[in-house]
């Protein structure tokens, strides 16, 4: 197992949750708590949040934003380029968004990563049938 401090910088970590007060479902604000599983600082995951919905609303708009426009955006989060970036690429590591011919686009990598990891859990350790997932 790889320790956090080791692990490649594509790499994201996500605290897992058991209790079921935690349930991102059962939140008032999903992506927050989204973001703070991802994000160690509650201010990094309000960014990472704001950021989301900016590359969702803009792809939504049809017209999608792009990297070009990172000068524009570090301004309006208010945070330095390194910053931005650093926050970016956890989200790009989660499979959260993904950067397609110099635009950002909203992923679903992350669904089939939890998906694949649920499945496997359920049958190859658990011992189940994954027809009845």
């Amino acid at each position: 197992m790889t320790n956090v401090k080791n692990a490649p910088r594509t790499a994201t970590t996500l605290k897992i949750r058991s209790k079921s007060e935690y349930w991102i479902s059962r939140s008032r604000d999903p992506y927050m708590e989204l973001m703070l599983r991802l994000f160690q600082e509650e201010t990094t995951a309000d960014r990472g949040k704001t950021f989301l919905a900016m590359v969702e609303e803009r792809q939504k708009g049809g017209e999608p934003l792009e990297t070009k426009e990172w000068e524009q955006i570090i301004e309006e989060l208010g945070v330095s380029r390194s910053a931005f970036y650093a926050m970016r690429n956890k989200l790009l590591g989660a499979g959260l968004i993904t950067i397609r011919g110099g635009v950002y686009r909203l992923s679903g990598s992350f669904s089939r990563d939890l998906v694949d990891m649920s499945r496997w859990w359920w049958a190859a350790v658990l011992g189940n049938d994954p027809e009845i997932l």
